[in-house]
Parts: C-alpha cells; structure tokens; sequence
C-alpha cells in the first residue's frame, strides 16, 4: 500500500503537487482565503484519492495516461474542455477526459473523490472486444441514466472505504477489484466494445477442447489475478469464443467458474485450518474476496453453511 497526503493553502505549493501527483498543470484560484487537501492510498495500478477545494480553482491539465472516474460529494466540477460547460454536482460520476487527451475546467468548492486505473485494464476485461479491433476507446464521459451514476459511484465508494481502506489489502484482492471497477466502468460508459454477435470463426472455436483448455487453465491460475484475455490466449482463441464456449457447453461464463473455483479453493483451506491460526476474512482475501458478506453468499449458497461454520467444525 502506496499513501500521499497534501495540504496547503497556497497556489503554487498546489499547483506542483497536483502536475507531480497527476499530470503537468496550470491552476488558478484564490487560494490565500481557503485551502486544498489531497489524500491518496494505492496498490499497484488501482488510485483512490480523497480531494477537497474549498475555493474555485480552475485547470488546464495535459493527458493523464490513466483512467480517471470522479465521484462528486459537494459543490460541483465543470468541464469546459473543447468549449464545452458540462457540470457535474454531488451524486454524480464521469470521466474527467479520455486517458490519451488533455482537459480544462473548474472545481467549484468541491470535494469530491477521484479512481484511477490503467487503460490496459478496460481491453483486459473486455469479453466482446472493440468494433474494430482495437484497443477500447471511450466515446462519452458520461453515464446514459442514473442508474449508471449509482453503480459507478458505489463501486468506487466500496474500493475507497473497504479494499483500499485495509493497509494489508492482499495484491490479488486489490487486481480483482481493480479489474471489477475497469469492468463496470465498461458497463455504465460508453465506449468502443461491442457486443456484437459471434463471427463464425470464433462460433467454430467455441467447441469442447477449448472448454478444456480454459478450465484447466483457471484450475492451474486461480491464485493469480486472471482476466477473460488470459484465458482466452491460454485457449488458443478469442475472448469471445471463450465466453461462447462456456455459454454453450457449461452453462455459465469463465468469470464465473474462476469464482466457482476460488470460492472452492477457499473451502479448502477454511476445512483444513486449525480456527485459531487464521480467519474467514484471512481465507476470503486469499482468494480474491473483497467483500466479506459476497463472499459468506456465495460460499452458502454452494456449501450450504456460512465459511465460519467450515473453520469452526472439527476434523
């Protein structure tokens, strides 16, 4: 676990924290009336920072190379990039800008919080591609409806204030939930992926020896942070031919079995551990579980007992 903090109330002091914490910037404001504060907390690519400006500042950044999603708590962010004034209140969470483009705007007495991953991440989890075949681009900052808003905002709530919140936060759990925010992000913003339906070399490739394969390869891998492109090259085929072939022969997704599997790898170790030399929530981030009532769901509704109940029982 990575951490920074920042606080001043003065205009250059702000101006070279933010171009060395993001990206080179020039800011403007009236910081000598209030004040700025900056805490960030990271494990590897996957950022949360909590940020308050108490004053107007406004920005002229260059590109970021990341992923950046903001989650307004109160006042507002205005994007004013390429003349446009779009204004984003509390509740709300977008795109600052595509990771490859630079952005102008202002913070207006905001605090707000800010999730950063790489761009790697979106073609990483991305089932069905890109129309063209190439890596996912964003085509809007923002979220079609509400609904997108909430399930944006929540994920990153639940990262800010729960896996990234523990200072011994496990690297699998910290991937997988980074994965889980590139996926969502995916879900709620719209961008170039494409759910088209199967061409017919990947419908060809979705036969039973690629089940095998990608089965075996999740088997031998479920200790690592696995995407469906991982599987996929393991399988010798498409992402898209993976997910049919488990559609079509399995009843289920490869995402799903990966958990199927961890959940039952973290059966395992529940069964065999003395209860007094580890703990359910020990097993749970093991095995890429962040959230500890998902993780109790998911191992009920397969085992038919909560996980505590497993270490408790004698053997």
């Amino acid at each position: 676990m990575q951490t920074l903090s920042f606080r001043s109330q003065s205009l250059e002091e702000t101006q070279e924290f933010l171009s060395s914490a993001y990206t080179p910037m020039k800011i403007g404001g009236r910081p000598q009336e209030t004040g700025a504060s900056i805490s960030r907390r990271q494990v590897d690519s996957l950022m949360i920072d909590k940020l308050d400006f108490d004053y107007t500042m406004a920005y002229d950044a260059g590109a970021l190379e990341k992923v950046c999603l903001i989650t307004v708590h109160r006042g507002s962010m205005v994007d004013l990039t390429d003349g446009r004034d779009d204004v984003c209140g509390p509740g709300e969470t977008y795109l600052i800008a595509p990771p490859d483009l630079p952005y102008v705007g202002e913070v207006r007495g905001a605090r707000y919080t800010i999730a950063m991953f790489d761009p790697a991440l979106l073609d990483a989890v991305a089932v069905a591609g890109t129309g063209n075949g190439g890596p996912v681009r964003f085509t809007g900052l923002f979220p079609s409806d509400a609904d997108g808003h909430r399930r944006l905002g929540s994920t990153i709530a639940f990262l800010r204030d729960n896996v990234l919140a523990d200072p011994n936060v496990s690297p699998l759990v910290a991937e997988t939930a980074a994965r889980h925010l590139a996926a969502v992000t995916l879900a709620t913003l719209p961008t170039t992926a494409a759910a088209d339906e199967p061409g017919l070399a990947d419908s060809r490739d979705a036969h039973t020896e690629t089940l095998r394969r990608a089965m075996a390869y999740i088997e031998d891998n479920a200790h690592e942070p696995i995407s469906i492109a991982d599987i996929a090259t393991a399988a010798f085929v498409t992402p898209r031919a993976v997910q049919y072939a488990f559609h079509r022969h399995a009843g289920t997704t490869p995402l799903a079995h990966l958990r199927r599997v961890r959940l039952a790898r973290a059966h395992g170790d529940l069964r065999d551990a003395a209860p007094h030399s580890t703990s359910v929530s020990e097993v749970a981030a093991r095995w890429g579980f962040a959230h500890a009532g998902r993780f109790a769901a998911g191992y009920r509704g397969i085992y038919g007992v909560s996980p505590s109940t497993t270490l408790d029982a004698p053997y």
